[in-house]
């Protein structure tokens, strides 16, 4: 297995504030003292290489504990979005597919209930008309009614119409759509046409390997009591771990989500390996659908096919008020955010073990994004 991609630096010597770092940290280390979290990681890069990666706390409590550590895989929860963008943009560039393309051009049963018509783009930038759509949980490991499943999808507006958020409905709909195209798992395409190549297999997964197990952060919940948190079964089952939900079930290390960030910043090549081309990237990484406002974010996202953009709207989820307006990234949610910065070159990570609500999710995100934004010079 390639080695991973970005050899590391010096921030200072690369342009960056080591006491906005150190604020940072600090912040980091009184939430985990408050009891926010058990555990975090870091990660910032610039220009192809790591400057910084921290982790604090603990990956797992209980009678199991385990320090978080730089081999710690954290669930990416909609982070995971991202990957498998990159999956469909090789795709689309290679001519599998376009994204003006229905999909039910290339998975004939999804026009059922009137879904003829919806498009590629469309639902990539959350306008499916069917946000609330689930699959069984047998679904999850079985492909062929995963297909079904989705394909059996109602709607519950008229696509295009608005962009509302589709948690984990349209990436269900997109995997079974890499599946169709290349006749692959859609979990092993990700690896192999672009994890694998890219040197970052062994630092972000779709679909954990139960010999990867041992190096998991467990995932926790507030308790409902108002004290403390507790263990989130269901995100730390087997079964979903493996499934490797394509909206959200994704493992990662902040260094890897920070390489594949300069990836996207670098025109598509990392470490001497190309999977993209600068155009696709330029084409997948716009703002789709304007200053729309997505209804269940309750502000504009800019969605690109895949990450979002900052733009100069006044609020935006996870990217900060001082950001560029060019920056681009995505969440995960209630416990992380990814970004990457075209004017400056930067890309960083930020993750956690503890599924904490809005408000204060999205304001601990815009004050740790102020504190790394600042930092760049």
């Amino acid at each position: 297995m390639p080695a991973y991609p970005l050899p590391s630096a010096d921030a200072a010597a690369h342009g960056i504030r080591v006491d906005q770092l150190e604020r940072l940290h600090a912040l980091i280390e009184r939430h985990i003292e408050q009891g926010r979290y058990p555990g975090a990681t870091i990660a910032l890069a610039r220009h192809g290489r790591l400057l910084h990666e921290r982790h604090f706390g603990q990956a797992r409590t209980g009678t199991a504990a385990q320090p978080a550590g730089p081999d710690t895989l954290w669930l990416l929860y909609s982070n995971t979005k991202v990957v498998l963008a990159t999956a469909l943009w090789k795709l689309c560039e290679q001519g599998a597919f376009r994204f003006t393309d229905r999909l039910s051009d290339h998975v004939p049963e999804f026009a059922r209930h009137g879904k003829r018509d919806i498009t590629v783009l469309q639902i990539i930038t959350h306008q499916g008309g069917f946000p609330n759509a689930q699959i069984s949980r047998e679904a999850w490991s079985d492909h062929a009614a995963m297909r079904a499943s989705v394909c059996d999808f109602t709607l519950e507006w008229t696509p295009g119409s608005r962009v509302h958020y589709h948690g984990l409905s349209a990436h269900w709909a997109l995997a079974v759509l890499i599946e169709a195209l290349t006749g692959q798992d859609f979990r092993a395409y990700v690896r192999e046409a672009v994890l694998e190549p890219l040197g970052l297999a062994r630092d972000i997964t779709v679909g954990l390997a139960p010999a990867d197990d041992a190096r998991v952060s467990d995932m926790h919940e507030p308790d409902p009591s108002g004290q403390g948190m507790r263990p989130l079964a269901e995100n730390n089952s087997e079964t979903w771990r493996r499934a490797g939900a394509p909206g959200g079930g994704g493992y990662g290390t902040a260094r890897g989500m920070a390489a594949l960030y300069q990836m996207m910043l670098a025109g598509g090549a990392l470490g001497g390996a190309r999977v993209l081309s600068p155009r696709m990237l330029a084409y997948a990484i716009r703002n789709h659908t304007g200053d729309r406002t997505d209804d269940f974010m309750g502000m504009p996202m800019h969605r690109g096919l895949g990450p979002h953009l900052r733009g100069t709207t006044a609020t935006i989820r996870g990217l900060g008020a001082i950001a560029s307006p060019t920056a681009y990234g995505h969440g995960g949610v209630g416990t992380s955010y990814c970004w990457a910065d075209p004017d400056s070159g930067v890309s960083f990570a930020y993750i956690t073990n503890n599924r904490i609500p809005d408000p204060w999710h999205s304001e601990r995100l815009d004050t740790v994004a102020t504190l790394v934004n600042a930092a760049i010079v």
